[in-house]
C-alpha cells in the first residue's frame, strides 16, 4: 500500500524551530504573552460592513466608529468581490470622512449674491423640492403631437458609480415618475 504524499516535507532546522517556539509559547502565563502589546484602536469600536464609495467595482470594507467618530475603515475579508483587498483610494476612506476642510452643512449663494450663506438641511430638501415642482409644471408636455408622451424635458439625473444597485432603481423609479427623460450614468471604470 503506497502512503498518500501531503507534500514536502519540513527540514531538521524548521522542524526544532516549530518545537522551540511552541515549547516557549506553552510556558507563558495568561497575560504575559499580551506584555508590551498595546490595545487595539478599534477595541470598543462598532463594526460596520459597507460598500466603498469611489467607483463601481463595488470592494467590501469594514468601518469602525466610537461616539459617532469613524475611526478605521479596513477592507472586508468576506466580501466575495475584493476578498479583504482595498486599493489606495478605498484605504484612505477615512481621510475624506475626518477631513477639517469637509463640509457639514449646506452653503447657499444666492442669485447675484458674492457669498456663500449657511442653511439648514430641512431648507436645503424644501427649496430642491420646490425647483423641480416649479420647473416641472411649466415644462411638462403629455402630448407630442398624437402621441401622449407626458415628459419634461427640462430636467435631467445624472447617477454615478458609487450608487449600489438599490439606490440606482429608486433614482431611475423617482425620475421616472417625475416623467423626466434625460436619465443618464457615468461609470469610473
Amino acid at each position: 500500500m503506497r502512503e498518500k504524499n501531503d507534500g514536502p516535507k519540513p527540514t531538521r532546522r524548521q522542524f526544532l524551530t516549530g518545537v522551540g517556539a511552541a515549547t516557549a509559547a506553552s510556558t507563558l502565563r495568561p497575560g504575559e504573552a499580551r506584555a508590551g502589546v498595546p490595545d487595539l484602536k478599534t477595541r470598543g469600536a462598532t463594526e460596520t460592513t459597507t460598500v466603498c464609495p469611489f467607483c463601481g467595482v463595488g470592494c467590501g470594507q469594514v468601518a469602525y466608529t466610537k461616539n459617532g467618530e469613524l475611526i478605521h475603515v479596513e477592507g472586508d475579508p468576506l466580501h466575495p468581490i475584493s476578498e479583504g483587498t482595498l486599493c489606495s483610494k478605498g484605504a484612505a476612506l477615512s481621510q475624506v470622512s475626518n477631513n477639517e476642510r469637509r463640509l457639514k452643512q449646506v452653503l447657499y449663494r444666492a442669485p447675484g449674491s458674492s457669498k456663500f450663506e449657511p442653511r439648514s438641511w430641512e431648507w436645503a430638501f424644501e427649496r430642491i423640492a420646490e425647483r423641480v415642482k416649479e420647473t416641472r409644471d411649466a415644462t411638462f408636455q403629455r402630448t407630442s403631437g398624437k402621441r401622449k408622451v407626458n415628459r419634461t424635458q427640462a430636467i435631467a439625473c445624472l447617477g454615478g458609480s458609487a450608487l449600489d444597485n438599490e439606490e440606482c432603481y429608486l433614482l431611475v423609479k423617482l425620475m421616472r415618475a417625475l416623467g423626466i427623460t434625460y436619465i443618464e450614468h457615468q461609470a469610473r471604470i
